[in-house]
């Protein structure tokens, strides 16, 4: 079967379709691209689904070219067979084409190996038919050697070729792979590592491998690696002998006993130990992408956050010792001021650091304090809260996320952009950036370190990074990027860019002092025809020569877009103006005929109606706003039946944590989100999404808070 008809039955598509994105994907266009600019190829599949679709055709080419490596390996050895053929076409998956490949692969040095230079292969053939009438000594006593002295020395060797041989069955390794995955459990055992009470409750812990949720199959993992926890498979020997006794043995033979033997070593030797560390390795893999899935899930609301745009922002980076770092940033992003105050432990300057802040708060008509919530930031939430009460003009804060902001701080890319300034100053005002625009703000910062997620050092980095960027790549490209004022961060996520040409184009940039349309990209050094398909609509002007440049509309459409208004007799003013009602008036002419008048598909037409519509929206303001707080309360505050709003910091396979604005996040649970069943968490939760929780309980001494989201309609 053509690879683009597989994938075509698998995501449902037309053939045509599938071929589409392949070549797509093989002429270097990228996803976003692709998914944006390309509907009409695809019938309209988002990115998402065209990034699955590429992953799986990257790894059916795998495949492929795994199946032609073996192919032409044991045809070199003279082996090729029509059955062997029919085997490796029918492999649908990597483990497949290596149990067909294992018999002929080169192998080290192993008994069975032995055995055959010792010229026991044929013993070891008559052996294995189980004839009624062999007589295994008689036959033995003709292969004896230098290299094999005795009778004993000649069966043994027969029994280790059949052993191996047993071993590498393909069929067999399938089926006894299928019983392990439907009927093993795992078992713990607490061992006297250093870390062994993190792991108490694994001790005597035992589950069916099938039923293992991916958080837990992770967490015995790091509990084995840290020598914590002694980890094994248990299952009824007897269910995978008789597998073995069915494809191998002949009843009522005068070498029954013999083949026992066999069998045993086999299972016990060579076939459970490799399929042991299979089903380990399995299990692993799909905790790991569960885990992945889990970091993408969370990442893209983080990073779709709604900006607190046209906001002066003070941003407090809490420390104790070294005092709190303050930057003040204007409506653009640009650092106003930056000072150190100490209102926290061990210096306690109170008073002095109000006056401080009062004076900055005042001199540039700070709106929002942006607080990190690491070290000291609860004693700097209190001390924001009581700061507000002596401030003249409204003011409020919010608490952000501050993982990251020092990998950023310490950086190259942040001594780049702040070479003056020390790292707790930079992380100062990445605190308060995150806040004004969180997807500008945290694609400065390697994806692995945002800080969602579970066991991240645990993962596939490579993976890990992938998919994360894949993110962060379609993030940047749905809200699209302002070509006059985006960092080379930023600009670098753009569809068809990269960090060089991103940094040509600000350089470009500040050298014509602005860009006046997407045209001009053309003549940044190294952006050629290809790169300019890429990433021109994506990227917008606000003040151009040409209001289309300002929209998602592609260059390539202008010319449509212009018919489409010619059509209704509208011009750019009325664009600006906003009051177009273009959808309604294409539908009374009907979709179909104005998408073939103005040359487009009806794909494309929609986009063009919309984006004219809103010309420079930005669709993260649909998105819920940070809450801002202007008071502060603690844990010991706290008590059952307490009702909050809060925002959801982490999604998890068992619930998710959400901040109530006390510092320590709380946790409901995934039995307390919702009355229906729901099979995870993320099907009701999202980061960054505002929800009302009521407190459950309170552990001082654990410091846990636990919450639901049940009831509180009916309070």
């Amino acid at each position: 079967m053509e690879i683009s008809e597989k994938l075509a039955g698998e995501f449902g598509l037309k053939q045509v379709y599938a071929e589409n994105i392949i070549s797509l994907l093989d002429e270097g266009a990228t996803i976003p691209f692709i998914a944006r600019y390309r509907k009409e190829m695809h019938g309209s599949c988002d990115d998402q689904i065209i990034r699955e679709f590429a992953d799986r055709l990257k790894y059916l080419r795998s495949l492929q070219e795994e199946k032609d490596k073996v192919q032409r390996v044991i045809t070199e050895q003279g082996k090729w067979s029509s059955e062997i053929e029919k085997a490796l076409n029918d492999a649908q998956t990597l483990t497949e084409v290596e149990d067909i490949y294992r018999p002929y692969k080169p192998k080290r040095k192993t008994r069975a190996s032995v055995a055959i230079a010792n010229g026991l292969e044929p013993l070891a053939d008559l052996l294995q038919k189980q004839s009624k009438d062999f007589d295994i000594i008689s036959e033995a006593e003709k292969f004896l050697s230098d290299a094999v002295p005795d009778v004993d020395s000649a069966i043994q060797g027969a029994k280790d070729i059949i052993a191996e041989r047993i071993s590498d069955d393909a069929e067999l390794r399938k089926t006894l792979r299928e019983i392990l995955w439907d009927k093993s459990q795992i078992f713990c055992q607490l061992l006297d590592g250093e870390n062994k009470l993190t792991y108490e409750g694994y001790d005597g812990f035992k589950q069916e491998v099938k039923k293992l949720p991916s958080h837990r199959i992770l967490a015995i993992n790091r509990g084995e690696k840290e020598k914590c926890l002694k980890v094994e498979i248990e299952i009824n020997k007897e269910l995978l002998i008789k597998e073995i006794n069915f494809a191998y043995k002949k009843d009522n033979t005068s070498t029954s006993n013999i083949f026992d033997e066999i069998i045993e070593d086999s299972l016990d030797r060579l076939l459970f130990p490799s399929l042991e560390r299979e089903l380990r390795a399995n299990l692993t893999d799909i905790a790991c992408e569960q885990a992945i899935k889990m970091f993408e899930v969370n990442l893209k609301p983080l990073l779709m956050e709604a900006p607190l745009k046209n906001n002066i922002i003070l941003g407090l980076d809490p420390a104790y010792r070294t005092g709190c770092k303050i930057a003040v940033i204007d409506k653009k992003g640009d650092v106003l001021d930056t000072t150190v105050i100490y209102p926290t432990p061990p210096q306690s300057k109170t008073e002095e650091s109000i006056d401080k802040l009062k004076t900055l708060i005042e001199k540039y008509n700070v709106d929002i304090v942006s607080i990190g919530n690491g070290t000291a930031s609860k004693e700097a939430e209190i001390f924001v809260a009581e700061l507000i009460k002596h401030v003249s003009r409204p003011v409020s804060y919010a608490v952000v996320s501050e993982a990251g902001a020092s990998v950023y701080s310490a950086s190259k890319l942040g001594a780049e952009e702040f070479p003056d300034y020390d790292v707790s100053l930079r992380s100062a005002v990445s605190i308060a950036r995150r806040l004004q625009d969180p997807l500008a703000e945290l694609i400065k910062i390697d994806v692995k370190s945002i800080g969602v997620g579970q066991y991240q050092h645990d993962m596939p980095q490579n993976r890990l990074t992938e998919v994360l960027t894949g993110v962060v790549e379609d993030c940047v490209n749905s809200v699209g990027v302002d070509l006059n004022t985006a960092s080379p961060s930023l600009l670098s996520y753009v569809s068809g860019l990269n960090m060089p040409i991103a940094k040509n184009i600000t350089a470009y940039r500040a050298k014509i002092k602005g860009f006046k349309s997407r045209d001009e990209l053309l003549s940044v050094p190294k952006l050629g025809p290809k790169a300019f398909e890429q990433c021109a609509g994506f990227l917008r002007i606000t003040d151009g020569i040409n209001i289309l440049d300002n929209t998602g509309v592609h260059p390539e459409s202008y010319d449509a877009a212009n018919k489409l208004l010619k059509l209704f007799d509208l011009t750019v003013e009325d664009i600006k103006k906003g009051d177009l009602n273009l959808e309604g008036l294409v539908k009374l002419k009907g979709e179909e005929n104005v998408a073939k008048s103005i040359g487009v598909g009806l794909p494309t037409l929609k986009d063009i109606i919309s984006e004219l519509s809103k010309p420079g929206r930005d669709i993260r303001e649909s998105m819920p706003k940070p809450v801002l707080r202007s008071d502060v309360i603690t844990m010991e505050d706290l008590k059952p039946g307490m009702i909050f709003t809060g925002t959801v910091r982490n999604v998890i396979d068992f619930g998710a944590f959400i901040d109530i604005g006390v510092h320590q996040d709380g946790l409901v649970h995934i039995s307390q989100i919702c009355d229906e069943y729901i099979k995870h968490p993320s099907e009701v939760l999202k980061v960054g999404q505002v929800v009302e929780v009521k407190v459950l309980a309170i552990d001082l001494d654990k410091k846990r808070i636990s919450l639901t989201m049940k009831g509180i309609d009916k309070e």
